[in-house]
């Protein structure tokens, strides 16, 4: 036995297989993976909504500010009423971003929040009570081979340990019969000691056969019940998949505007109003207001008729002296003389 013994080999490195005692940890890690999974699903839509939100907003401060600069600015005409066809545009997508923040937070966020709710049920002590059941189905599952599995772990050592034994005795033996100074008597006690050594091995090894042989025969069971707690795990996670794919399609749905009839017809009647804008009609229309088209009044020879009210040119009042003389167009009024005239002397 000592020539086919490896000590390097000993010890075996458990593998990160699902088979292994343990490690069925992770499927049951997953069922509350997805339930915080929902919850970073409900943080991303409440953000894009915020987003939706404030760029509806910015749309409509624009438009408002932009608005009023161009009324009160010299644009005219035509193309004034094409330039705030673009606020009238920006006011009509704010609308539609606000539908769509709606939408993510009535709609999509709500729908979210339900199925949570239906699909996690949390428990009294803490932990999901999905959890907990594929968390006892596995123990239940693996109880009985990872007993067996403990039973073999322990023959596979003392089998090792009686090899290391053996295969030192053999070495003992060996160098004794190269030294003169070992009498006969160590002799036959160090072969003693090799062939109780042999015998130790085969008595470990019969244990260790036994003991695999054992849990050999419980593995089909193992692997059977395994797979149904697992199956009803992966049947959990399918659901949740499925309602993740079907949420991202809602949301998909209200996020594209270029399937929303509205939004596309905010931009064939913003193309209507531009392209109906005409330079020549805005010119012709400066011109007969404010150019060579408007209306005048050119001067011509006009009677003098006592019945139209004439405009008098206003004069600088002038005071002579000794005189309350006052000048009011071309009429003079000689105060100190009408005093004079209607005075008795």
């Amino acid at each position: 036995m000592s020539g086919s013994y490896d000590e390097s080999a000993s010890f075996e490195e458990a593998t990160d297989s699902f088979w292994e005692v343990g490690n069925y940890k992770r499927a049951v890690k997953r069922i509350d993976d997805g339930h915080r999974l929902c919850n970073d699903l409900m943080s991303c839509i409440q953000e894009r909504a915020k987003i939706e939100k404030a760029y509806s907003q910015q749309l409509t401060d624009w438009s408002k500010r932009w608005k009023q600069l161009v009324e009160k600015g010299p644009q005219y005409g035509t193309v004034e009423r094409a330039w705030l066809a673009v606020m009238t545009e920006a006011d009509k997508v704010s609308e539609l971003h606000q539908e769509v923040k709606n939408g993510l937070l009535n709609e999509d966020l709500e729908k979210v929040k339900n199925w949570q709710k239906d699909s996690y049920h949390k428990q009294m002590m803490g932990g999901f009570k999905e959890t907990k059941e594929a968390e006892e189905g596995f123990k239940k599952a693996q109880k009985p081979w990872a007993k067996k599995a403990k039973e073999l772990e322990t023959a596979k050592k003392a089998y090792h340990l009686a090899c290391k034994e053996e295969k030192l005795a053999s070495t003992r033996e060996a160098n004794s019969k190269a030294e003169a100074s070992v009498t006969p008597d160590q002799q036959k006690k160090l072969h003693e000691k090799v062939d109780k050594c042999k015998q130790d091995v085969q008595k470990a090894k019969e244990k260790y056969e036994k003991a695999l042989d054992e849990l050999s025969k419980c593995t089909p069971q193992y692997t059977e019940h395994m797979e149904q707690v697992f199956d009803q795990c992966q049947q959990l996670e399918e659901k949740r998949l499925s309602f993740l794919r079907e949420v991202l399609l809602d949301i998909k749905r209200h996020l594209n505007l270029t399937e929303n009839q509205s939004y596309a017809s905010v931009y064939r009647e913003l193309e209507r109003t531009i392209n109906a804008a005409s330079t020549q009609e805005d010119l012709k229309w400066f011109s007969n207001n404010h150019g060579p088209g408007m209306h005048m009044n050119w001067p011509q020879f006009e009677e003098y008729n006592p019945d139209v009210a004439h405009p008098v040119a206003k004069r600088e009042k002038v005071k002579k002296p000794n005189e309350g003389v006052t000048a009011v167009g071309d009429h003079v009024l000689a105060q100190a003389g009408d005093r004079g005239r209607s005075s008795p002397l």
